[in-house]
């Protein structure tokens, strides 16, 4: 046990190139050379905000810890559930180790994290379907009086998912649960960038503002935590889940699929059956058979793949069978898994033409367009993200080139003596002050 505290604060969608822009701001800079940096951390496939956040608290890949896409296979509905509870993890997490060990946890919107086992959960969950109520929701699926108590004293800064208001609610609430009741393991998840990058472009002014709140909202954190005495103690973990890539059309996979007669469809359009279907992961797709050993379906799906490959003008980059998306670690109950092309995205509507350009003047107004998405292989270049450390057990001013998303459980659960066995990762021993290798 290296460590008494830690804390890991995850900025979704910051990414490796980021760093040269955080390294010049006062909190980042200072951090950095107080710390190690890993540059380029890979993700994980399908590059997912939820299927990332499992890995990080598990160090599993998706095909192994449960979670293999942010939203559930629903296909009549144009918004469906999120992968939202932790009993759908199915390896053990640090949140279950550090219950059983008797240390006390927090989560504030980390992702799959409803109805944990977390001494303090303000969990992200929220309305996919009109009869759901954001309330209600929230506090049936984490510590109901914590989320009242923060829901009345800062539930005015919040103004739904809408950013910065959004991060500067998780802010509050992080400086309060630092001040009141000091957790020994605290996981913190935060989308300014994320949102700004989806919906203003990859590069815009707002999401470069997005990276400057950060910097703020990390140098109130550092201040809270000498405030209470307690920033000494604490090993604090800055992180990326993935990064985003811009992008400038979006596919439509189950078009073809209905114009192929393997959906089929009622008079009002909607799916009454299908033979094979697809679920966007954004930047991929995976495609699943409701049958999977009917091989007449499945030659008729590659045959469809590989019809588009040969297209020059095709959005598709490559295509994986169930065999080679094991090897990747995403879902191996899938049929086939589909790599769109850099610029495109795909999404789970059936009608309408294939391929359709994002209008940048409707972001916002017309579903599912955006200007910069996430979902691809993690090997795409500069496509990486990283992680910052300091504190007990980190090597100071130390850079460290690469790493994986996978790793970060096992150094985590090494630097709180936490037994994680048996996982996909390995711990970071470069980055820490007692390197077991070496002994």
């Amino acid at each position: 046990m290296l460590t008494k505290r830690l804390l890991v604060l995850s900025l979704d969608a910051v990414s490796s190139k980021d760093i040269d822009i955080l390294s010049t701001l006062p909190h980042f800079s200072t951090f950095i050379k107080k710390g190690s940096l890993i540059q380029e951390v890979q993700s994980i496939y399908p590059s997912l905000t939820y299927p990332a956040h499992a890995t990080i608290v598990t160090g599993n890949y998706p095909m192994r810890h449960g979670i293999i896409n942010n939203t559930r296979l629903e296909p009549n509905h144009s918004n469906a559930d999120w992968f939202w509870y932790h009993k759908a993890i199915q390896t053990p997490t640090l949140f279950d180790l550090a219950s059983q060990k008797g240390l006390t946890t927090c989560s504030i919107l980390w992702p799959v994290s409803a109805r944990g086992p977390i001494t303090y959960n303000l969990p992200e969950i929220f309305p996919t379907k009109k009869w759901h109520h954001q309330l209600i929701m929230s506090g049936l699926a984490g510590s109901m009086s914590y989320q009242l108590e923060l829901q009345h004293l800062f539930g005015h800064i919040r103004k739904g998912s809408s950013q910065p208001h959004l991060d500067d609610f998780v802010l509050a609430c992080t400086k309060h649960t630092l001040l009141h009741y000091k957790p020994d393991v605290m996981f913190v998840h935060m989308t300014d960038v994320d949102t700004n990058r989806h919906y203003t472009g990859h590069d815009s002014f707002q999401s470069h503002g997005a990276l400057l709140r950060h910097d703020k909202r990390l140098g109130e954190i550092i201040d809270t935590l000498k405030q209470t005495q307690l920033y000494d103690d604490t090993t604090f973990v800055l992180l990326g889940d993935h990064a985003q890539l811009p992008v400038h059309s979006l596919i439509k996979l189950n078009k073809l699929l209905v114009d192929a007669g393997l959906i089929q469809l009622n008079t009002q359009g909607k799916i009454t059956s299908f033979d094979a279907i697809a679920k966007s992961c954004d930047g991929s797709t995976y495609i699943y058979l409701k049958d999977p050993n009917n091989l007449s379906s499945l030659s008729q799906v590659e045959s469809l793949l590989k019809g588009l490959l040969v297209e020059s003008s095709s959005p598709i980059e490559s295509y994986f069978t169930r065999q080679e998306v094991n090897v990747l670690g995403a879902d191996p109950s899938c049929s086939f898994m589909i790599e769109a092309k850099t610029g495109y995205y795909f999404i789970d509507t059936h009608s309408g033409d294939f391929v359709e350009c994002i209008d940048p003047n409707q972001v916002g107004y017309l579903p599912h367009h955006i200007l910069s998405s996430h979902g691809y292989l993690p090997t795409k270049q500069n496509y990486t993200t990283f992680l910052l450390a300091r504190g007990p057990g980190i090597r100071e001013n130390f850079i460290l080139e690469k790493g994986s998303l996978l790793n970060h459980a096992p150094t985590f659960a090494y630097l709180l003596g936490l037994p994680l066995e048996n996982t996909d990762g390995h711990i970071e021993w470069p980055i820490l002050t007692r390197n077991e290798e070496m002994l």
